[in-house]
């Protein structure tokens, strides 16, 4: 039998190459694709990290290529592994004055688990302190053989800064695309990948699709498993308006009839009723990874931090979450009531008061109204340009929740010479310092033939029958102390203060 979704050869045709960009952070990613495209997202990007995936295309020798802009920060690491998914080659961007960092070796473990085609930039080569050679025998340790070294990955020495072989990267991009003989249908019903999503005040739900299959038309109607809606208006990556946009294309459109998550599917439907029924059939297991509360089993001892997330994109709020997922939660559950795109709403506030919640946001507002019924019921909301910022703050938070801990700091010790006197009071002895101090309040362990026998405290000191606070290594004093056994001569006194330690997850 004949499969007549089977293409034929003939159907396919030659698309841009879907390239994505992995590697440590601060490695150089975003200042490499600056380069190529001559413009400046590192400056208008929140602590010249990206903040957000994004897609753009270049034309280099009179072809086109996609570029997919993974963040470089640890809190991404599920955006950057599902931007190696949706992709048809990766460059591996590492510093050559740094090497391979964790980062590096994720995205390597990423890339070669996709089993993708892939290129090597060691960038930075313009420092005096690069080591081309350290960074490729440090890649071979990480199963990553380049040309030269006995392996068949192509590596090229770039620097972004200075646009060495900026160009040579791009050839070779296109070489190994052409290698890897990249085509699709482009009649066959648009199909790809959403790669952002938001909800914007003026056009409602906004996605940056990616289309992989088909031509997509600013006529279609669309569903993932989560969202349907016919387009509004459809803009390229410079967010000109443009009718039509074939394989390997970013687009950004408007008309969903909610936000759809990052990572989902997405395909052309002949109606509107039939991308409604889609969505019907396939969206309970995404509806029930969206469920706004988490449902806990809290264990004796626990407590709960209760937050609410905001975020402007849902690749940023999917980042947030996973990291806060890697906090520790043995001792202070970290509950997400709620977790949406969007500014902070008169109902967040109302929520986070009946749940004894704090509001956290990222790159979004809240407005003056929302800003002072928050002050009222006294909400906490705080918003940040900066995710690992977010991160650590919701960390200390719930470290507030722990109860501290007693440490004991060694002071010094007491040799005891002799014993003068055992009664209510508490018990007098002499005594030399062998090392460090002792100070009067301190507390110490009654040591006897290397065995602890006891405890117990300081509460008089004196030095040549004066009282004092302290007294110095090598010198003679005199204590009453309370204690729990009996001193007795020759025995070490181990003195030490206690101090309350604030504990952080």
């Amino acid at each position: 039998m004949v499969d007549k979704h089977k293409k034929s050869e003939k159907d396919l045709q030659v698309r841009p190459p879907i390239v994505v960009i992995l590697g440590h952070v601060d490695h150089g990613k975003t200042s490499i694709l600056d380069c190529i495209r001559k413009t400046k997202v590192v400056e208008k990007e929140s602590g010249g990290i990206t903040q957000h995936v994004g897609a753009y295309q270049i034309e280099h020798n009179g072809k086109i290529i996609t570029f997919i802009d993974t963040p470089g920060h640890e809190a991404f690491s599920a955006i950057r592994s599902r931007g190696a998914k949706v992709a048809d080659i990766a460059v591996l961007v590492v510093a050559a004055d740094d090497g391979v960092k964790p980062q590096t070796k994720e995205a390597i473990n990423c890339i070669l688990h996709e089993d993708i085609p892939f290129v090597v930039a060691i960038n930075k080569m313009d420092k005096p302190a690069a080591l081309p050679d350290k960074v490729k025998k440090e890649l071979a340790e990480n199963k990553v053989l380049v040309e030269g070294l006995g392996g068949e990955v192509p590596c090229v020495l770039v620097s972004a800064k200075t646009s060495l072989q900026i160009n040579e990267l791009l050839e070779m991009i296109l070489l190994v695309a052409e290698m890897a003989e990249i085509k699709s249908d482009g009649q066959a019903p648009a199909a790809g990948v959403i790669i952002e999503s938001r909800a914007d005040a003026q056009r409602g739900a906004t996605a940056t699709l990616l289309v992989k299959e088909g031509t997509l038309s600013s006529h279609d109607v669309l569903a993932s498993e989560s969202a349907f809606g016919a387009i509004k208006t459809m803009e390229d990556f410079r967010g000109r308006v443009i009718v039509s946009a074939g394989p390997g294309s970013p687009v950004i459109v408007t008309g969903f009839n909610q936000v759809p998550p990052v990572g989902e599917e997405w395909q052309v439907m002949p109606s509107l009723d039939e991308a409604r029924q889609r969505v019907a059939t396939k969206s309970e297991q995404e509806k029930a990874k969206r469920e706004p509360a988490e449902v806990l089993e809290i264990k004796e001892g626990q407590k709960v931090f209760n937050i609410i997330l905001k975020a402007d994109v849902s690749g940023s709020l999917e980042a947030i979450r996973e990291s806060l997922k890697a906090i520790p939660q043995d001792e202070v559950i970290i509950r997400i009531l709620k977790a949406e795109v969007g500014d902070v709403s008169e109902n967040d506030v109302k929520l986070a008061r009946s749940a004894k919640a704090s509001i956290y946001g990222f790159r979004i507002k809240s407005s003056p109204a929302v800003n002072s019924l928050a002050e009222r019921d006294n909400v906490y909301i705080k918003t940040y340009d900066i995710i690992y910022e977010l991160i650590q703050v919701v960390r200390d938070r719930a470290s507030t929740y722990l109860p501290s801990e007693m440490i004991r700091l060694p002071i010094g010790r007491l040799k005891v010479l002799a014993t003068f006197k055992n009664g209510k009071s508490g018990q007098i002895v002499g005594g030399r310092v062998a090392s460090g101090r002792i100070e009067r309040g301190v507390k110490f362990d009654i040591k006897r033939a290397s065995e602890i026998i006891g405890s117990g405290k300081v509460n008089q000191l004196q030095q040549n029958k004066q009282n004092v606070q302290e007294v110095a290594k090598d010198k003679e004093c005199g204590i009453m102390a309370s204690a729990e056994a009996e001193i007795e001569k020759n025995d070490i006194l181990e003195l030490f203060l206690e101090e309350r330690k604030k504990r952080e997850l």
